[in-house]
């Protein structure tokens, strides 16, 4: 019996909002109010629709080896003075296998778009400029949409569970679909604030790069890794040797002696071996 209760509740309650939406766009005075009401019809369906944009701009920016760090902290530093937040930045300096690089992820309100562009064309020369926009509206209309009706239900779910005449056996099927129902929301609530961000704040990716030097400056570049990479891997045998020395030598001044008595023990009894006894000679 309740089970049903619950359908019939959560069934109006969808009803009611179908209903008033219906409501108010069908319902208008009567035309014997000077055509007023066709007039306000007609502009409540030309009144244009809130819509809801997720912009996303990724920026390619190419700027000198001894310019890199400085250019990634100046963009993070500028997005402190305005309405700017860093969701994420990584820089990395160069290394045998990889060159310098670094990284900014940002989201920034539409008001202060203009300035954060402004500040980028200083970093460098921009070689790829992206733009990505998604309309989001029907999500963020149908998450809306629930959280209402969610928050309708579970009200409605709390005020029978105040209800002196409900049974024991009602109590705990209210609290089992009140909370069930309040997850659902949690859910949705959570659904909405990610929108919000995504639509009420626009997305900034900046990729720095190193530029690469060409000619005869990239080929002096290649002799000096060469000669860097040499030096380093005679740095690194001769910490191994060094490494093997002071591991041996210590066995060494054991086992030299050792081996010394051991050969010298074979090489007697070689002898002692070699040497006969003489022999008797036969009376005539």
């Amino acid at each position: 019996m309740i089970r049903k209760l619950l359908a019939l509740v959560l069934g109006g309650l969808l009803l009611t909002a179908t209903g008033c939406e219906k409501r108010a766009v069908l319902s208008r005075p009567s035309a014997g109010a000077g055509g007023g009401g066709l007039m306000d019809y007609v502009n409540a369906q030309a009144a244009p629709q809130q819509r809801y944009i997720a912009e996303r701009h990724e920026f390619e920016i190419i700027t000198s080896e001894s310019e890199l760090q400085k250019s990634w902290e100046s963009v993070v530093a500028f997005c402190a003075t305005i309405q700017c937040e860093v969701v994420s930045s990584s820089v990395t300096a160069r290394t045998a296998d990889s060159i310098p690089s670094g990284t900014a992820s940002l989201r920034v309100v539409p008001q202060d778009l203009t300035k954060l562009f402004a500040h980028i064309q200083k970093l460098g020369k921009i070689a790829q400029h992206t733009t990505e926009r998604e309309d989001k509206t029907t999500a963020v209309v149908d998450t809306e949409a629930k959280i209402k009706n969610l928050t309708a239900f579970r009200d409605n779910l709390r005020a029978m569970l105040a209800k002196p005449s409900a049974t024991v056996k009602d109590l705990i099927e209210i609290q089992q679909q009140l909370t069930e129902t309040q997850s659902q929301l949690d859910s949705e609530t959570t659904d909405r604030k990610i929108l919000a961000n995504e639509t009420e704040k626009i997305a900034v990716q900046l990729s720095f790069r190193v530029k690469e030097p060409r000619g005869n400056a990239r080929g002096l570049s290649q002799i000096w890794d060469a000669l860097r990479e040499s030096g380093s891997d005679l740095a690194e045998s001769t910490a191994f040797l060094i490494t093997v020395v002071v591991t041996v030598l210590p066995w060494l001044i054991v086992i030299v002696p050792a081996v010394w008595l051991l050969v010298r023990t074979w090489r007697k009894r070689r002898r002692n071996r070699t040497v006969s006894p003489p022999q008797s000679q036969a009376t005539p």
